[in-house]
């Protein structure tokens, strides 16, 4: 008889047994977030907290609860201010952070790029930089760390998709400079927990203005070099770059914004699927089980059918790895509202002013949810599973008018370079490999994913 070998269960905070102290409780958000969560976030369907340091705080987990805030009355929520100190100084009127009529306008202009028209058209560019970044791998003897060259793979692929391979700067600077950004400015101050004025300086966020700079500086020359084009070239790329500058004037946005969504696609919209590529390569190097059936599927696929806009539909097991990593180690492990007026769910009241947390990271692992939830089992998202999933139990790319606009070209993305990387190599862990996982707006490998890479 065939033994079933148990779940991989990857690493992640223990949920503690009793609230912290005020103290520990601002140096474990310093620290790491997802440390913070006790038992009763993974088990109760939402928590009430009167008296919290910044003001009233509910914690969302019920299905319903979610859908009430992120859709059926998102009109009363705007986004939590302790989450905008964090991300504004960074992406200041990016899609991520706009709110009313600015968001509405960024949503809008960008509309027409993320269409399943022009997502199918970059699956062949995905490919290609796919396949030339695999080509590293071909004489790699000493381990590397799978982090990393995801970051580098997704960055290649969002400068050949969305801006024609012109993105001024060095891109050999650009993975360091991501993590100096997220590892000082992508933090919780605790000052603005204890919601101290504006004019108190920020440490981290002092340290990280070089970083910030650095990712100004590249918007502001990769716009210049695609205005002069625009001025003296016909054949200018249709692309995410061209659409947007041409979308500056009275009616549409100002170019500060386009500097704002700009940074925000440059420096965060490649990150969260880099996170999520590296957790699915780890996870399966520690799923040998799982990885020869995706394997398997990888290599029947690629002998039939050439054309990589298929992929996506044709691996099913190779996303539904892809999407049990990103349920054990969301992209975005936090979405922070604050709601505008009283609401009421049923006959739970939410008070005008109170800080709602809906954690993709808690809901993502609750027990009401999920069963085993610790555990690495992509069989819940094969596709006689999905039908037993709640729409708000899953959200890795949000819900509601704020949706990830990109979520549809990260799950191409995702299947492509997978599809790549698992077919001709296999990534084995090492004893070093001992990643733990962090909050700094993504949810990273601290210590990050050494591994060996060899031809299969």
């Amino acid at each position: 008889m065939e033994t079933i070998p148990a779940p991989f269960v990857p690493p992640a905070p223990r949920p503690r047994t009793k609230p912290p102290s005020t103290l520990q409780m601002m140096r474990i958000v310093y620290r790491n977030p997802l440390e913070l969560w006790g038992e009763p976030s993974y088990n109760e369907p939402w928590i009430s907290i009167e008296g919290g340091i910044g003001g009233p705080l509910v914690i969302a987990n019920d299905p319903g609860l979610i859908r009430h805030v992120l859709v059926d009355n998102a009109r009363n929520y705007k986004m939590a201010r302790v989450r905008q100190k964090i991300l504004r100084p960074i992406l200041r009127d990016g899609l991520l952070t706009a709110e009313g009529e600015v968001w509405r306008r960024s949503r809008k202009a960008m509309a027409p790029v993320f269409t399943p028209r022009h997502i199918a058209g970059f699956a062949v560019p995905m490919l290609a930089r796919t396949e030339a970044f695999a080509g590293r791998y071909a004489e790699q003897a000493a381990p590397v760390d799978v982090s990393r060259d995801m970051t580098l793979l997704t960055f290649d692929i969002l400068a050949e998709t969305l801006f024609s391979d012109e993105i001024a700067g060095d891109p050999g600077n650009f993975a360091h400079q991501v993590d100096r950004l997220f590892e000082t400015m992508g933090r919780v101050d605790p000052l603005d927990l204890l919601g101290a004025p504006d004019w108190l300086p920020r440490i981290m966020r002092l340290l990280g203005r070089n970083s910030l700079a650095f990712f100004r500086n590249i918007v502001s020359e990769t716009m210049d070099m695609r205005r002069r084009r625009m001025e003296g070239d016909d054949d200018v790329p249709e692309d995410f770059l061209t659409l947007l500058l041409r979308a500056e004037g009275p009616d549409g946005l100002t170019r500060q914004e386009i500097e704002d969504n700009l940074i925000t696609f440059i420096g965060a919209g490649h990150e969260t699927t880099a996170r999520a590529l590296g957790w699915t390569i780890y996870c399966l190097a520690e799923a040998p089980w799982e990885r020869e059936r995706i394997e398997a599927e990888i290599d029947a696929v690629l002998a039939r059918e050439p054309d990589p806009v298929k992929w996506l539909d044709a691996m099913p097991f190779t996303r539904a790895a892809f999407e049990e990593a990103m349920r054990l180690y969301p992209p975005a492990p936090s979405i922070n509202r604050e709601a505008l007026a009283e609401d009421r769910y049923g006959d739970f009241t939410i008070r005008k002013g109170a800080q709602v947390l809906v954690m993709p990271w808690t809901v993502h692992r609750h027990r009401r949810l999920w069963e085993n939830p610790e555990a690495f089992m992509p069989e819940r998202f094969h596709p006689e599973n999905r039908d037993r999933l709640d729409r708000y139990q899953y959200l890795p790319f949000g819900a509601g008018p704020r949706v990830c606009i990109g979520a549809t070209f990260a799950m191409q993305e995702a299947v492509i370079a997978l599809a790549v990387l698992l077919g001709r190599y296999r990534f084995d862990t090492l004893p070093e490999t001992r990643p733990w996982p962090v909050q700094k707006l993504t949810t990273q490998p601290q210590g990050g994913l050494p591994m060996r890479v060899s031809r299969r």
